[in-house]
């Protein structure tokens, strides 16, 4: 690939991680407003049009009446409190079939203009696929709520959160590649160690995001909200009160948000000493911008989520620390990308 091509599909493909991003906030916004069920059915072509009059609204709020959520909680709501359940849902979905869209239609005339690499069609092609089966899941997520108990099942919703961040890593690291054309090879032994480090990072940051799908799923968000303490216990003793034991990782409020806290808890120690350690390293400006944005945004992410724990998760707030964790985890990619993207002398630049 020539210099202009490559930054051609690296803009593409930061335009759809930035999409990928709205859709992760407006999920976020979907789930705390409880409107992920208000549509009840799955239907990718005609579901872009939404009900135009009347009729089909009445005709849309019906088939809401059959679903345990409106039966069991909002027994109570109007045509007019629905349709404000139902645009989030709405713009949710539509947002993925247009990230699709921006995403197929680039590829093939890029394709088709033999713009790309051979080695980069099949990492195309392959999130290409994930994007299908997160729209899959999204409705695998969404019909495990319209059943008998009004809540979808929080592990569907944890993979389809995961499978978004999935997404969005694939792309944006695709994205810096063909940014780059630095050499990417260190014999620098303690520059190396910290590559290491970065990458388990990353991993942690993905613990994160797994962990946090399941406290949103299980609602834990809504309980023990004290912080540093849960309560006054640094473990709250029902914290294995489920059986057998290793339910609780999944199922308990109280252990999924002591996991989740205590992830955060290992960040708030771990990047300060990486951007510590960077700083006295010698690498590259761009390595220590991006480890001095990493710190930034991180104490961002923690304050956002200490204050959506101690006022029980408004939607304003629960909807930033969920894209938050994206903001981070982008960045940790830009700073493990930044460190491997360096002259073979390991020498700063």
């Amino acid at each position: 690939m020539d210099k202009v091509a490559r930054r051609q599909v690296a803009l593409w493909l930061l335009l759809c991680s930035a999409m990928v991003f709205a859709i992760l906030v407006v999920g976020g916004v979907t789930r705390l407003t409880h409107s992920g069920l208000s549509i009840v059915e799955w239907q990718p072509i005609v579901g872009v049009i939404p009900p135009l009059n009347q009729q089909e609204w009445e005709d849309t709020f019906e088939k809401y009446k059959l679903t345990p959520e409106y039966q069991q909680v909002n027994h109570r709501m109007a045509l007019a409190e629905f349709k404000g359940i139902f645009y989030w849902e709405y713009w949710h979905r539509v947002l993925g079939r247009l990230v699709g869209v921006v995403f197929l239609l680039p590829f093939l005339y890029f394709w088709l203009r033999r713009k790309l690499a051979p080695a980069l069609v099949p990492k195309l092609l392959g999130i290409f696929v994930l994007g299908g089966l997160q729209g899959a899941m999204g409705w695998y997520m969404v019909k495990s709520g319209l059943v008998d108990d009004p809540r979808v099942s929080h592990y569907r919703l944890t993979a389809h959160l995961s499978l978004a961040f999935l997404i969005f890593v694939a792309m944006f690291w695709l994205a810096l590649g063909l940014l780059s054309e630095r050499v990417r090879t260190t014999h620098d032994v303690q520059l190396r160690q910290l590559q290491r480090v970065a990458f388990w990072l990353a991993l942690l940051v993905g613990y994160m995001v797994v962990s946090g799908g399941l406290v949103a799923g299980i609602r834990a968000g809504k309980a023990y909200n004290t912080f540093p303490l849960m309560h006054g216990h640094v473990l709250p003793p029902e914290s294995f009160i489920i059986d057998p034991w290793y339910l609780n990782f999944f199922n308990n409020m109280a252990l999924v948000q002591f996991d989740h806290r205590l992830g955060a808890w290992l960040l708030a120690f771990l990047v300060p000493w990486l951007w510590w350690k960077l700083s006295r390293a010698v690498v590259c400006r761009r390595v220590r911008l991006a480890a001095t944005l990493l710190l930034i945004v991180l104490l961002a992410q923690i304050g956002l989520g200490i204050a959506t724990l101690l006022l029980a998760v408004p939607v304003g707030l629960g909807a930033a620390h969920q894209g938050g964790a994206m903001v981070v985890l982008g960045v940790l990619l830009w700073l493990n990308h930044e460190l491997r993207a360096v002259p073979s002398s390991g020498g700063a630049t």
